[in-house]
């Protein structure tokens, strides 16, 4: 059984977007286009270039953000406040998702590239705000994303965590093998599964994997 493999888990940890809610309510799509446009107002480029220029940052450092912080110097703060400055109606309420979060024994946190006041109108959005005991975002690793294995040194180090404890869900594939190099058993959530060996399960139903573990 499933459940065998997270008998000694303690500590939950939940990547975000495209995790926490399905990305078929395509939420962060309101996210890029606010990118792009920063990103051309900042660099003064046309969206093509913008865009080329959003993959290669991505491709390289993990987000956007840390290719403009890094190539440009760019300040993080009022890119972070003006890309998140989005539409949440369109995410609908999960009461099944939050019943299978709160029951999980142990320690439950959300880590996300994205900033925590971000993080948190997602979780009220979708109605599982109160259910985790710390939420961390991009600056509480001071700005260093995943994948980076020093961005996962800092906020589990803030938060106590010990991996050899814990489990990570994450839509990112990429970001699940530092995770995994840890010592957490790993969960990749997406619509469609990715053979890899930094990979130890897949879901496309989260609330539907959690129920198995409870």
């Amino acid at each position: 059984m499933i459940k065998q493999h997270f008998s000694h888990v303690t500590a939950w940890v939940f990547d975000l977007d495209n995790t926490l809610y399905p990305p078929e309510f395509r939420l962060f799509d309101q996210i890029e286009v606010r990118m792009t446009a920063w990103v051309m107002q900042a660099l003064g480029v046309g969206k093509t270039e913008a865009d080329r220029l959003r993959q290669h940052y991505w491709d390289s450092y993990g987000t956007t953000l840390a290719g403009l912080m890094r190539e440009h110097n760019v300040d993080p703060a009022p890119y972070l406040r003006d890309v998140h400055d989005i539409d949440f109606s369109l995410l609908p309420r999960d009461a099944s998702l939050a019943a299978q979060i709160r029951a999980l024994p142990g320690r439950k946190i959300v880590y996300t590239n994205a900033c925590v006041p971000y993080a948190h109108r997602v979780l009220e959005a979708r109605g599982l705000d109160g259910l985790f005991d710390a939420v961390y975002g991009v600056e509480d690793a001071d700005f260093l994303p995943k994948p980076e294995a020093a961005a996962f040194a800092r906020i589990f180090a803030q938060d106590g965590l010990d991996p050899s404890t814990a489990t990570m869900f994450e839509d990112d594939p990429r970001n699940l093998a530092v995770p995994h190099a840890l010592g957490m058993r790993t969960v990749h959530v997406a619509p469609k599964p990715l053979k890899a060996r930094h990979i130890d399960h897949h879901t496309s139903d989260l609330a539907l994997f959690l129920a198995k573990l409870t």
